[in-house]
């Protein structure tokens, strides 16, 4: 017990420097829109589409419980949505469901698998069936991917709010708070049209993340296995050192600055933990996947479809942000 008191308190009661790069980025964004857009505009849309993107790196570390013990002040520090699309609660919810570990990459329970259950990826059109494969190479995740994600996590999100669920629809109305606030400053501050905001910024800052995305997670038969390290990259500070992901996945509740340390201090032994599934930087896998898939589109678990008219155990899966959402599915009948 002794032991458990002193882990706790040897979190600070507040991370300085999360704080810091916080105000960092809000203030940079102000400037963008409100200095340089009038002057520079190219120049303007690049910083706001870095900021947007270091936002969203923000929100995660902020539901893993940074910078302050308190939920209610780190929600109020990441509480205008700048990127526009994720309502914070609703990241938080799936993302912290995402972290179950032994379910990295199944469709059925993971909420950030890009993989599809074999039934649910035959009964989908062939126009989507191709947008999947274009999504599968790093460029098409690149430009579709969050368009695709944010598209699926809208009508899922909106079944469920039709249904009745309350807790969904709290966290649409706190999203549309923040978000009308940001739509006003872009529009009536900055004198930016929202169009071309959607167009460069929101699109664009979602874009960059992907880059991270893209290749975090493969299905592998020992879950350590399932999570990537991509040593080195000049984006690591936008992406709040998330490129060692299995180092975060290992230890979620460290905070971004001390990751880098943890991973040098013991290389060889995170590499080995996670059966080397690693990569030297981003350019390595743009030049192995920039028009090639990585992975494939179904779970190579899940590949086999229920037979008709069989009794099955009901499975409910997780929802998904990765993706069109969909309604629950059966699991694999029993074997007899």
């Amino acid at each position: 017990m002794a032991n458990k008191r002193k882990k706790v308190s040897s979190k600070p009661a507040v991370e300085w420097p999360t704080v810091f790069l916080a105000i960092g980025c809000y203030g940079t964004w102000l400037v963008a829109g409100f200095l340089i857009w009038p002057s520079y505009p190219v120049l303007a849309l690049v910083v706001l589409t870095l900021m947007v993107a270091l936002q969203s790196s923000l929100v995660h570390e902020v539901l893993h419980g940074h910078p302050t013990r308190n939920a209610s002040i780190n929600e109020a520090i990441v509480f205008l949505p700048i990127g526009l699309i994720w309502p914070f609660r609703r990241f938080k919810t799936l993302h912290l469901r995402h972290h179950a570990d032994e379910r990295l990459t199944d469709p059925l329970d993971d909420p950030e698998s890009y993989y599809k259950a074999l039934w649910h990826h035959e009964e989908l059109p062939e126009v989507m069936k191709f947008l999947l494969r274009a999504n599968n190479t790093m460029v098409g995740r690149f430009f579709l991917g969050p368009w695709m994600s944010m598209i699926g996590f809208f009508i899922d999100d909106a079944k469920q709010m039709l249904a009745g669920d309350k807790a969904i629809r709290k966290a649409w109305l706190l999203h549309a708070i923040g978000l009308a606030a940001v739509l006003l400053v872009i529009q009536f501050g900055f004198g930016l049209p929202l169009w071309l905001y959607v167009l460069v910024p929101m699109w664009f800052g979602q874009s960059l993340i992907a880059i991270r995305t893209y290749a975090e997670h493969q299905w592998s038969e020992h879950p350590e296995g399932r999570t990537v390290i991509v040593e080195r990259s000049p984006l690591s500070v936008l992406f709040l050192n998330n490129n060692l992901h299995f180092v975060h996945h290992s230890k979620p509740t460290v905070a971004w600055y001390k990751l880098p340390k943890l991973f040098r201090d013991d290389r060889e032994k995170w590499l080995k933990a996670n059966h080397g599934y690693s990569y030297p930087n981003y350019f390595a896998l743009l030049k192995a996947y920039a028009f090639k898939a990585k992975e494939p589109i179904v779970h190579p678990v899940l590949r086999r479809v229920p037979e008709k008219g069989r009794a099955f155990a009901p499975r409910v899966r997780a929802r998904n942000v990765s993706g069109l959402g969909t309604a629950p599915v059966p699991a694999e009948p029993p074997k007899e």
